[in-house]
């Protein structure tokens, strides 16, 4: 019986390191392309006159260069009413920025990019927001051991609005971003709940919200249009489900006039936000 048994352990061992044939797959590529990071956002209380705009090459998945930034762009931004004309002066490590860009709600404005003999082009209309009412604390009613944030706001009731929440504990690695609408919703007082749950498949602890934990959280009032790209980015983001649709890539408002079939990736959006944080206790 014992001699049985070494034989079986000697063929595993002989099995087992004899697979190791390296396997070559090929991995398709795509294009490089711009990514134009162009968020033009309004803090509630500032003047909103310092704007950034980000420029970078998008690289294959495996690829481990890191150094992607665009430094040789002509970046401008144009109020579509008046022509006043914002140019966004390069900072030398892909970064674009103006500190006279004055803002106007419910004003059209034109985002124009020149980077190797090309033009991108895209248009978008700054979106107000409400102010938030109240940040508090609750304990959710299946597990008073978790704790929940409730952010509370008023929706305007004689219009549609569009809104972007983003919410980060302070030392998380990424935000939680949700995407709604007042399709249901319109003219009430809204709170909004949301909650960290302890990840089972993962070996990190406390992922639950915890007395001292500090959230900072960010009210975007945005358009219709930002809406739905949000929707199909953080749908993407979150991984493929049973039922989910193949992600493809995800083009934005920025167009190339030039080469229309050179598109860019990102986006060109206009917002008011307000932002506030909260402690838990």
């Amino acid at each position: 019986m014992k001699t049985y048994f070494k034989l079986v352990i000697l063929f595993l061992a002989m099995t087992l390191t004899s697979c190791d044939d390296v396997i070559n797959v090929d991995v398709q590529t795509a294009p490089s392309r711009l990514v134009i990071e162009a968020s033009i956002d309004w803090e509630k209380g500032t003047t909103g006159s310092d704007q950034t705009i980000k420029l970078s090459k998008s690289t294959p998945y495996f690829d481990t260069n890191t150094n992607t930034a665009v430094t040789n762009a002509s970046v401008r931004v144009v109020n579509d009413n008046d022509g006043t004309e914002f140019i966004f002066t390069h900072q030398n490590n892909g970064a674009y920025t103006n500190t006279g860009f004055i803002p106007v709600i419910g004003q059209s404005y034109t985002l124009e990019v020149i980077h190797e003999g090309e033009t991108y082009t895209a248009n978008e209309t700054l979106t107000p927001v409400v102010d938030i009412t109240e940040v508090n604390q609750s304990k959710e009613e299946e597990d008073e051991d978790l704790l929940e944030v409730n952010i509370i706001f008023t929706d305007p009731e004689a219009e549609e609005n569009y809104y972007l929440l983003k919410i980060q504990r302070q030392g998380d690695l990424l935000p939680e971003l949700i995407d709604f609408d007042d399709e249901f919703i319109n003219g009430n007082r809204i709170p909004m709940w949301y909650e960290k749950e302890d990840d089972e498949d993962t070996d990190e602890v406390n992922e639950s919200f915890q007395p001292g934990d500090v959230v900072d959280i960010s009210f975007f009032g945005i358009s219709e249009a930002y809406s739905n790209y949000m929707q199909i980015l953080i749908e993407q983001s979150e991984g493929a489900g049973l039922f989910s649709s193949t992600p493809v890539p995800l083009k934005g408002n920025c167009i190339n006039t030039t080469t229309p079939d050179n598109y860019a990736f990102g986006y060109f959006r206009l917002t008011q936000v307000v932002k506030t944080s909260y402690t838990f206790q």
